[in-house]
């Protein structure tokens, strides 16, 4: 019966429109859009991916072998099971061009074919041409980035490793691009046969060999993984198919989608805040009406219930709308994001995200409106009828606030599940939930302190005024800090963490990194690599090692994935050396090194922080598959291993014995003079054409590169945050004018002019956005400590142009919203004001 009363109730509040509401519409449907967003263009690279996947892989499937080419039995066997073949090879090498005596190089992601390539899709080529053509006897094609740079155009030549080549045409696009993964060069193609005599597919070379297949039509994908799996998996075969044709971007866009969704639950989380004072600031306009029914024997429940269902009503509408935004808006520019994309994507409306973002707003609506709902209908009548909500409980009855609480971890939870990253959720909502509450105590402090100061500025009319605005009871610094504060903090310490990582990775990291990595140096090459460079005085230090790859396919005799998940020490092949006595760098930290001159069973040195990451111990076992062949090595020992200064680094060191007889090749790391780099460059490369260098402040480059898109797509959500926070104020802006308006016409008639009062108006803005920004500085800088020490485990520096750029932000910010509402207010004549007031 009550509820029925109250869906009345509810209907005639409603008849009022959305007038009050409309910031609270906004707030919540920005927060919902943003994440349906995020979601429907993860959804569509994700369909795309999926649609495409065979002429992403360049087949139905693809085995790959590491260092080697198939052999007759597995070529029989590929054969057997596929419709068509085509053998590709991937591979690092130098392009280098002579011109009148003078020799230019560039590295060069190299990819080798076969008559067959492509199985799939087109090669586009300019000038038009079949990729066939263009490669016949040493035809070669390559990107436009590399032949620009290089200044080559159709009809020049160049070399690869000692073999000369002919530039065909320029490279424009090639389908299977996307499934190959990142690469430190621009792609050069050129026939697989042409390469003979190069030296670049030396046994022990550094390459990988992928098998593309279409498959007879009802092929069954599952049998023949298993298949292959069976027959093959001891030799280091690989299988991928269509159904997971670029695994490093789809895990890659997975991964930077759900960080996206956490940085879009910060907006809704602002924009929580801004619901939450639209439905206060609403409930106190009410004051007479919820008066008059408890007066007329309405009960707690009713008076409850009627506000429940009306701010529900709305809240749905607000979803609805950001659910009709975010959907809808990805399809509209679907064409500008997709020419911008170097992958597919299918942009239509996905049903998945805008569900998920629906879950959050309704989840976001209920948190952030049951606590002013419920105090509320705490408040007794007569004190409604003299000061709104002011006379109520600060803290609602036990029921909500354990409800509120639920809601909240409810909340968590899905973002948990959604995210598929616990850890980072949490870390996430514990921020979020840490700056809600360092902001609303600051915004209390602010209030206390201006109230203190209004007597120290005695003399001061434009500062005292300023001041007690802010330290009055109906001043809206809380819903001011608070909003704005944390749309500030998102932004500060996604600017904080991008500045250290931009300056660890280009100023920092070439201090300590080495000139150049050299690879594919031969073994009977290395004494000659070495006297060019250790009698050079420009060369501060030289690391070499032998160089082998292979997969970790079981620890201690059980499946490496069952045991170690997905980590990435087992995800794929990893790089293997060997050593009879450990350097001078390296650390044993647990266990012993092997004799010198041991001969016995293989041993093995593992990185310690990964191990512990794996869970091994002295003692265990691991099988690595190296060049088709198992060897399996005991842990003996525990070392101390340094990823981050772009040295030699390897998880796996064995002792010589264990893999000398394998062909291998080695590779080094140059320290040297920046002054010198060139003049080594160019006699390494005369002297051994095999031998690829990879410029280490190049790879720097591309690195940034990627972070940089990165970097500005995080940006994009956390501006979505601020604009939600500007809203916020706008929304505090609009309530509070009319008692801005009271305010001036009180001034006006005590003598003040328009300019003072505007300047006061103006100060409190400054103010509470310099207070807000000031705070949230604090939080951004604490969140941006946290994330460089505990997750990137590096140093962490105040990066001041953010930090300022945050201030200012939250000034101009404030100044902009309250000045928007500050002109009508000095316009109204002051005796029309206050006979209104009587």
């Amino acid at each position: 019966m009550s509820l029925r009363i109250s869906a009345r109730f509810a209907r005639r509040e409603l008849r009022g429109g959305l007038h009050g509401f409309r910031i609270f519409l906004a707030c919540l449907a920005l927060g919902v859009a943003a994440i349906a967003g995020v979601g429907s263009v993860r959804a569509a690279i994700e369909k795309g991916l999926i649609e495409q996947g065979a002429v992403l892989l360049g087949g139905d499937a693809q085995v790959e072998f590491t260092y080697r080419f198939a052999t007759d039995e597995e070529r029989d066997w590929l054969d057997d099971v596929s419709a068509t073949l085509s053998e590709v090879t991937d591979f690092r090498s130098m392009v280098v061009i002579d011109r009148a005596g003078d020799t230019e190089r560039g590295l060069t992601q190299v990819k080798s074919v076969d008559d067959a390539y492509p199985l799939l899709g087109e090669v586009v080529l300019d000038p038009p041409m079949p990729i066939s053509a263009a490669l016949e006897g040493r035809g070669a094609v390559m990107a436009p980035a590399l032949a620009d740079r290089l200044g080559l155009v159709v009809g020049d030549n160049f070399r690869l490793g000692t073999q000369g080549f002919t530039l065909s045409a320029i490279l424009m696009r090639e389908p299977d691009d996307a499934g190959d993964g990142f690469g430190l060069g621009p792609r050069t193609i050129v026939r697989t046969a042409a390469l003979e005599g190069s030296g670049l597919l030396a046994p022990g070379s550094l390459f990988d060999t992928e098998y593309r297949m279409t498959l007879p039509s009802g092929a069954d994908l599952d049998t023949l993984s298993q298949e292959a799996k069976d027959q093959f998996e001891s030799t280091g075969l690989k299988w991928r198919d269509s159904r997971n044709g670029a695994p490093r971007i789809a895990r890659f866009v997975e991964q930077l989608g759900s960080f996206l969704v956490l940085i879009g639950l910060s907006g809704l989380a602002v924009g929580g805040v801004g619901v939450s004072a639209a439905v206060r600031a609403y409930l106190a306009k009410k004051t007479s009406v919820i008066a008059t029914l408890r007066t007329l024997g309405a009960t707690r429940a009713i008076i409850f219930q009627t506000y429940f269902l009306q701010i529900g009503a709305l809240s749905l509408l607000g979803i609805v709308i950001g659910l009709a935004l975010g959907g809808v808006v990805p399809i509209v520019f679907g064409p500008l994001i997709g020419a911008a994309l170097p992958i597919p994507a299918v942009f239509t409306l996905h049903p998945g995200p805008l569900a998920e973002a629906a879950l959050y707003g309704i989840l976001t609506a209920l948190v952030f409106t049951l606590w002013p709902l419920a105090r509320a209908e705490e408040v007794r009548a007569a004190t409604l009828m003299r000061d709104a909500l002011e006379g109520a409980q600060r803290l609602p009855a036990g029921r909500y606030l354990a409800a509120t609480l639920a809601l909240l971890a409810v909340l968590v939870g899905t973002a948990m599940v959604f995210s598929g990253s616990a850890m980072l959720t949490l870390w996430t909502a514990g921020g979020i939930l840490a700056a809600l509450v360092v902001l609303t105590l600051a915004a209390g402090l602010i209030r206390a302190l201006a109230r203190r100061f209004t007597r120290a500025v005695r003399g001061r009319p434009i500062w005292r005024w300023a001041l007690s605005a802010v330290g009055g009871p109906g001043e809206s610094a809380g819903a001011v800090v608070v909003s704005l504060g944390l749309g500030l903090s998102v932004l500060a310490a996604v600017g904080q963490i991008d500045g250290n990582l931009r300056s660890a990775i280009s100023r920092d990291l070439p201090d300590i990194a080495p000139s150049y990595f050299f690879v594919d140096i031969q073994r009977d090459q290395m004494p000659g690599y070495l006297d060019r460079l250790e009698n050079d005085s420009a060369v501060s230090r030289v690391d070499s090692a032998p160089m082998l790859r292979g997969i970790v396919s079981k620890i201690n005799g059980e499946n490496a994935a069952d045991v170690a998940g997905d980590h990435w020490v087992v995800r794929g092949d990893r790089g293997i050396t060997y050593a009879a006595t450990p350097d001078s760098r390296t650390t044993v930290i647990a266990g012993e090194w092997w004799p010198e001159d041991y001969t016995g069973p293989p041993q093995i040195s593992f990185a310690a922080e990964e191990a512990e990451e794996l869970g091994l111990s002295l003692g265990d076992t691991l099988t690595l598959n190296i060049l088709g062949r198992d060897i399996t090595a005991t842990i003996t020992s525990f070392r101390e291993v340094n990823f981050s200064n772009a040295g030699i680094g390897f998880v796996m060191t064995l002792n010589p014995s264990a893999l000398q007889g394998a062909p291998h090749s080695f590779i080094s790391t140059v320290y040297a003079e920046e002054a010198a780099e060139a003049q080594i460059l160019r006699d390494l490369a005369d002297s051994f054409p095999n031998i690829t260098a990879i410029r280490v402040r190049d790879a720097i480059d591309r690195v940034s590169e990627m972070l940089a898109g990165i970097s500005d797509a995080v940006r994009w959500g956390a501006g979505a945050s601020l604009l939600t926070g500007f809203l916020v104020l706008i929304g505090a802006a609009a309530a509070g004018e009319n008692a801005r308006t009271y305010e001036a016409a009180v001034l006006k008639t005590l003598g003040a002019s328009r300019r003072q009062i505007l300047s006061s108006f103006a100060l409190r803005s400054a103010l509470l956005g310099a207070s807000a920004g000031l705070i949230s500085l604090g939080a951004g800088i604490a969140g941006g400590w946290a994330v460089m020490h505990f997750v990137m485990e590096t140093d962490f520096v105040i990066v001041w142009g953010s930090a300022i750029g945050v201030i200012v932000g939250g000034i101009l910010a404030t100044l902009l919203a309250g000045l928007a509402f500050a002109w009508r207010p000095l316009a109204r004549r002051p005796a029309s004001v206050l006979r209104a007031r009587e």
